[in-house]
């Protein structure tokens, strides 16, 4: 086992060289399901994680959790190998489409995953009332689960992942069946949790709610990390990052058609858009400039956004090297 590698302080989370084979590595039968995975996340970060169905999502948290062990590399949670039972102790865990007892109330709930988790009992009764109304659950703590719609059923579970006080939690498709505004509860509770220093580790399928709650995100395909970054980072532009529609072309000279570059669309009425392969502001009023002095009539100027989905779609269908 290679040990050269010691997290710092403030990381959470380390992943170093993890390969994970199912079956013989040697085997045409055998399932190669991550290769080479490296990542790190720091203390207090939401971080997220995507990928297609079978990229290796599913394993590699399975990796951290210690329910599955790594065929090579290392794996860390707070330093702590993940092999080892100690580095299950400051875990949280809130797993997709998650079952709770019907029968039980919400505090009851919290009460009993409390001492699963090895939490004093005293201490249990005073973080129940805290969790509950953190996640705005408090006038339902005594109502039976079974009454829960979706969304309180998924802040329970939050809380439920919250009740050893943690320091890194991971949650598995939080906001999935939950409406709008459970969504948006679900958000600023996630927000709250990095304010705090607690580290969230968000697997989701949801890209728009990743890209608004997550501050990094790693993109996993068979088995491998295709990027990994902040989403500014992950969606900025490949060519300009402003979108520029003119009123016709043909007083346009040569030099200026360069910098527009190739025309993006026509419209009926003759307005022709460009998206010019500039992206500071001072390159854009020079060529606001030079459209004016040359009278080209310019119709609109704007920002051009990409998604997280729009990367996450190109990095997919991009061609592996």
């Amino acid at each position: 086992m290679n040990t050269s590698y010691i997290p710092g302080p403030d990381v959470s989370i380390q992943v170093d060289s993890v390969s994970k084979f199912f079956g013989s590595p040697h085997k045409s039968s055998s399932v190669h399901a991550l290769d080479d995975v490296s990542l790190t996340v720091t203390k207090g970060e939401v971080f997220g994680l995507l990928g297609p169905n079978g990229a290796g999502k599913t394993t590699l948290v399975k990796i951290l959790l210690g329910l599955v062990t790594q065929s090579s590399g290392n794996a860390s949670i707070r330093g702590i190998d993940t092999r080892k039972f100690e580095a299950r102790k400051p875990i949280g865990f809130l797993a997709e489409n998650h079952r709770f007892p019907g029968f039980l109330t919400g505090a009851q709930l919290l009460m009993y995953y409390g001492q699963l988790s090895g939490v004093d009992r005293s201490y249990i009764k005073k973080r129940i009332p805290v969790l509950l109304d953190q996640v705005n659950m408090a006038k339902w703590a005594n109502t039976r689960i079974k009454k829960y719609s979706k969304g309180m059923m998924q802040r329970l579970g939050l809380a439920q992942a919250l009740i050893n006080d943690p320091d890194v939690v991971f949650l598995d498709e939080p906001t999935d069946g939950v409406d709008p505004v459970g969504r948006l509860e679900i958000r600023r509770i996630l927000n709250w949790l990095g304010d705090q220093g607690t580290t969230v580790f968000l697997n989701s399928h949801l890209l728009s709610e990743v890209e608004q709650v997550c501050d990094r995100v790693a993109i996993l395909n068979n088995g491998a990390v295709l990027a990994e970054g902040s989403i500014s980072d992950l969606t900025k532009t490949t060519t300009g990052t402003y979108t520029i529609s003119v009123a016709g072309s043909a007083n346009i000279p040569q030099s200026l058609q360069t910098v527009l570059g190739e025309i993006q669309d026509r419209s009926s009425s003759g307005i022709v858009r460009f998206n010019p392969a500039i992206s500071d502001r001072e390159s854009l009023n020079q060529l606001i400039d030079s459209l004016r002095a040359h009278a080209v009539p310019i119709e609109s100027i704007s920002r051009v956004r990409r998604s997280l989905e729009d990367s996450f779609i190109d990095l997919l269908d991009s061609p592996v090297d």
